[in-house]
């Protein structure tokens, strides 16, 4: 049977992925761990992974076990790191398979080291240097590390923090680096190599430590900065694409979406075959939202539906039935619609439904 082309599909540019990988490489000098957590942001565990799995990394950044078998299942050849604190549940199988997670809590090391008896259990240190959601406080540092020279079934082979505002708090981030620095000059590395890590996207571009050696790019990767100056030395990987499915000409007054915001003028209006079902935000409706048709931007106009959009064509008359339209790409950022839905970038992209096609090219 012929099988028709989706409504709605997410080209995914593996070389912009590679491009961005190579400037946090050079801009950090520094390993990397990409993050490719939740769905890769979006982009496809599995494909972002098999895309980067040769390019020497020494962690895939992972939220939980189940994100790390499926890399496992796949052939990833990468090591996963669990980004944050494991759940009982989890650390048999994170042990059993020698990924590498990091140790949030006392009641974690006692758990590994139990594991690890056999072999032991390859695992990093998590500090709270002021993100609030994990690891232990530099005051708990010197008994954590006793803690972990009595506990023979772990091996400690890395030591990282988050930073919560380097997007945000020029100064409290250089603060941050000033206390991370200062905690790592106390720790005598027993393991070769030993990974030192705290920049995210942000604290990679902005900001230098003197100890760190990985650092963990996420967004940067996918080519969206999260400090702007810095947007034209990456591409963005994904693009969001639709059809129009139809052209109306409607008269001025007309009623247009649910709830009938009516048309200013006579207009030629497009519908659009994505909505909020496939993960385009229905908060983007009324904030002077554009997409491209045909390259050309054009306005939104009432409310995001489940399956459909409606924009104004009426300045470019030749638009016709079929015809590509881009709702985020390389010429219009997902950045731009993130700041109109009262939203951040990270979310519009883990937010696009698995019904939304991804083509890799």
């Amino acid at each position: 049977m012929p099988q028709s082309s989706p409504r709605a599909w997410a080209e995914i540019d593996l070389s912009a992925l590679k491009n961005n990988l190579q400037v946090a490489r050079s801009h950090s000098g520094q390993e990397i761990m990409a993050v490719i957590k939740a769905d890769a942001y979006g982009h496809g565990l599995v494909p972002i992974a098999k895309a980067l799995d040769h390019e020497k990394l020494p962690f895939f950044g992972v939220a939980n076990a189940a994100e790390a078998r499926q890399l496992h299942d796949a052939g990833i050849g990468t090591r996963p790191y669990i980004l944050g604190a494991t759940l009982p549940s989890e650390r048999e199988e994170i042990a059993a398979r020698a990924w590498t997670p990091c140790l949030c809590s006392f009641e974690e090391i006692d758990h590994f080291n139990r594991l690890g008896q056999h072999r032991p259990v390859s695992a990093h240190l998590a500090l709270d240097t002021g993100m609030g959601r994990g690891g232990f406080l530099p005051a708990q540092l010197n008994a954590v590390l006793e803690k972990l020279k009595a506990s023979p079934g772990i091996t400690l082979s890395g030591i990282g923090s988050h930073l919560p505002v380097a997007d945000e708090d020029p100064q409290f981030t250089t603060s941050q680096f000033q206390l991370f620095d200062s905690l790592i000059a106390k720790i005598h590395p027993s393991s070769q190599p030993f990974h030192i890590h705290l920049g995210n996207s942000a604290g990679l571009l902005d900001y230098q430590s003197q100890q760190t050696n990985l650092a963990r790019p996420g967004l940067l990767l996918y080519g969206l900065s999260p400090l702007p100056e810095h947007q034209a030395l990456i591409q963005p990987v994904m693009a969001l694409k639709s059809r129009i499915s139809v052209i109306n000409h409607l008269p001025a007054g007309h009623g247009v979406s649910y709830g009938r915001t009516p048309l200013r003028r006579d207009s030629i209006t497009a519908v659009i075959g994505l909505g909020y079902g496939d993960g385009y935000p229905r908060s983007l409706s009324g904030k002077n939202t554009e997409v491209l048709v045909n390259g050309t931007r054009c306005p939104l106009l009432g409310r995001v539906t489940m399956d459909q959009i409606i924009v104004d064509v009426t300045d470019l008359p030749d638009c016709q039935t079929g015809d590509e339209v881009t709702l985020f790409g390389k010429e219009l950022l997902v950045t731009e619609l993130a700041q109109k839905a009262d939203s951040i970038p990270w979310e519009l992209l883990t937010q696009i439904t698995p019904r939304v096609q991804r083509i890799y090219r």
